[in-house]
């Protein structure tokens, strides 16, 4: 009985840990693309409404793939995406089951969603511009801190899902048989 009760105390934990990095996304897709461009659309709108109409279902895709990997964080891993409350447990379910990097390729879709949307061409070079630093951060600290923290249940998942561009169909841990 304790141990159930040590799990919901560390979900709920992991929840609150969760929601409050949620400033970091929040910020990156949000409150940067707003200074950038005061969320004015620039008219003509390159490529007029079908480029907005692509902007909306990328902003949208963003923003839910966001927000269930940060669920996912909170009740698989039990834990947080920040890497100073890493999860317990390796997170391979949902999103992650295509993707090793979800929310950061969600956030620049979710960038480059505001771009078409609001004829914001800049906006193209910040998802381009932040996508430099995120991936020297996932290759240089991230995959080794999970490979050592996960060892070989991280070297499967790392060797059947791909970093950036996601499967067709989810990945799914084997048994052992």
């Amino acid at each position: 009985m304790a141990a159930s009760g040590e799990t919901a105390r560390e979900k709920r934990l992991a929840a609150i840990g969760t929601a409050v990095f949620a400033v970091a996304p929040a910020t990156a897709a949000g409150l940067v693309p707003w200074v950038m461009t005061r969320w004015q659309v620039k008219r003509p709108v390159p490529g007029g409404l079908p480029a907005q109409c692509v902007g909306v279902v990328l902003i949208g895709a963003g923003a839910t793939v966001i927000t269930s990997s940060f669920v996912r964080f909170a009740v698989e891993g039990l834990g947080t995406p920040a890497p100073f409350a890493q999860t317990k447990h390796l997170v391979v379910g949902g999103w992650y089951g295509f993707v090793r990097n979800p929310i950061y390729v969600a956030l620049a879709a979710a960038i480059t969603g505001q771009g078409l949307v609001l004829g914001q061409p800049k906006l193209f070079g910040l998802a381009a511009l932040g996508a430099v630093p995120v991936a020297a951060f996932v290759v240089l600290h991230e995959e080794p801190t999970l490979a050592r923290k996960f060892g070989p249940e991280y070297e499967a998942y790392r060797d059947n899902v791909p970093r950036w561009l996601p499967r067709l169909t989810p990945w799914r841990v084997r048994s052992p048989a």
